[in-house]
C-alpha cells in the first residue's frame, strides 16, 4: 500500500440515498479494518472556514510568548485547556517538537458536568490579543462535529448496527477535545514533531495545512506518508474503537516529522465517548484476524467508564500538570 483510501461521506450527511449510504459504510468499514486511517471528502467543512482557522492559528503562534503564556494550561484547571510551549507535551515519554493550544467543547459553570467537577469539561482559555480566534474555532468545531456524527453513522452501519446506535448511547453526549498544533521547521533531523503513538480515544478527525509530515505505520511495518489532499480530513481509529469492536477496527500507530522546511499547522478533533459511558465491547462478533499491537498493550480488557479510561491516559502526556490538576479524580 502506498496511499490511504479516500471516502466521500456526503451521503452520510443527508442519509437520503440508501444505496449510496450502504456503499460509503462498506468503504468505511473496509478502511477501518485494514488501515485504521483514511481520507474523508464531502465532510461539509467549507474551504473558507479552513482558511479562517489557518489564518488565526498562524497569528496565535506568532504572538509573543508572554501573551501565549497568559493562557497556559496551568491556568486551565480541571478543564485541561490552554497553551503549552515547544517540548511541553510528551509522546511515548519523549518531548514532542511542537507547541499547541488545548481546546474543547465550551461549557459554562452551570453545565451539570462542570458543576459535578468532571475533569476535561469546562471553559476554554482565549487570548485577549486575538479575539477572532474564538469565533473561528467555534465555527470550525461545529462543522467538524457534524462530520464526526455522519462518520459515526457510517461506522455503525459498517458494524451491522443501526445508523443511530452510537448517537443513542455511547456518543449521546460526546467528549469533544480539540487541538491546534504548531510544528516549527528548524529541528534536528532526528527530532519528531510527534513520536510514534496511537490515539487512545474513539475517532480522530484531522485537518492539516499544505505542508504535510504525518506518517502511518501499516500492518507490515512500512511507514506511509499521509500528504495533504486539498482540504480532505484524515480520519483515524483510536484505541477505544479497536477495543469496542473486539479488534474489527484497527488503531494504527502514526507519527509526525516536519521535513518541509516550513511552519506546519494541524487541527485534530478527538470525538470520544460520553465521559460517563461504560466501554464494554459492542454486540458484534470478534475479528478472526486480530493483529498484534505495535506497543504490546492489550486494549481489549474492557470495563469501567470512558472517563476512568481517559484519566488514566492524560497524565502520561503532561505528568507534572496532571499531578496538580487531576489529583483525586484519576
Amino acid at each position: 500500500m502506498s496511499a490511504l483510501p479516500v471516502v466521500d461521506i456526503a451521503p452520510l450527511r443527508t442519509m437520503d440515498d440508501v444505496a449510496a449510504v450502504e456503499r460509503v459504510a462498506a468503504a468505511i468499514g473496509a478502511a477501518s479494518a485494514e488501515y485504521g486511517f483514511f481520507y474523508v471528502e464531502g465532510h461539509g467543512i467549507g474551504d473558507a472556514l479552513f482558511d479562517r482557522l489557518e489564518a488565526v492559528s498562524q497569528f496565535f503562534f506568532a504572538l509573543p510568548e508572554a501573551d501565549k503564556a497568559a493562557i497556559a494550561m496551568a491556568n486551565g484547571g480541571l478543564a485541561w485547556r490552554g497553551w503549552f510551549p515547544l517540548g511541553g507535551e510528551l509522546t511515548s515519554g519523549r518531548p514532542d517538537r511542537k507547541e499547541g493550544l488545548y481546546l474543547g467543547e465550551e461549557l459554562g459553570p452551570d453545565d451539570v458536568r462542570v458543576a459535578a467537577g468532571w475533569p476535561l469539561h469546562g471553559a476554554n482559555l482565549w487570548p485577549a490579543a486575538l479575539p477572532g480566534l474564538r469565533a473561528a474555532v467555534e465555527d470550525y468545531l461545529a462543522a467538524a462535529v457534524a462530520a464526526a456524527e455522519a462518520l459515526m453513522r457510517g461506522m455503525a452501519l459498517a458494524l451491522g448496527l443501526s445508523a443511530g446506535h452510537f448517537a443513542a448511547g455511547l456518543t449521546r453526549r460526546p467528549t469533544l477535545l480539540f487541538r491546534i498544533f504548531h510544528y516549527p521547521p528548524d529541528g534536528a533531523a532526528d527530532e519528531l514533531g510527534v513520536g510514534e503513538h496511537s490515539d487512545y480515544g474513539l475517532l480522530t478527525l484531522l485537518g492539516q495545512d499544505a505542508h504535510g509530515g504525518l506518517e502511518v505505520r501499516a500492518a507490515n511495518g512500512e511507514w506511509i506518508a499521509v500528504p495533504p489532499r486539498g482540504r480532505a480530513l484524515v480520519v483515524n481509529i483510536g484505541d477505544m474503537f479497536e477495543r469496542l469492536t473486539r479488534g474489527r477496527f484497527r488503531s494504527a500507530p502514526h507519527r509526525v516529522i516536519n521535513a518541509s522546511g516550513r511552519e506546519r499547522l494541524s487541527w485534530p478533533l478527538f470525538y470520544d465517548p460520553d465521559f460517563a459511558a461504560p466501554v464494554d465491547p459492542l454486540p458484534i462478533p470478534a475479528t478472526t484476524r486480530l493483529l498484534p499491537r505495535w506497543d504490546g498493550v492489550d486494549v481489549h480488557d474492557a470495563g469501567g467508564t470512558y472517563g476512568d479510561y481517559l484519566l488514566g491516559k492524560v497524565g502520561k502526556v503532561f505528568p507534572e500538570l496532571a499531578g496538580k490538576q487531576l489529583g483525586g479524580f484519576a
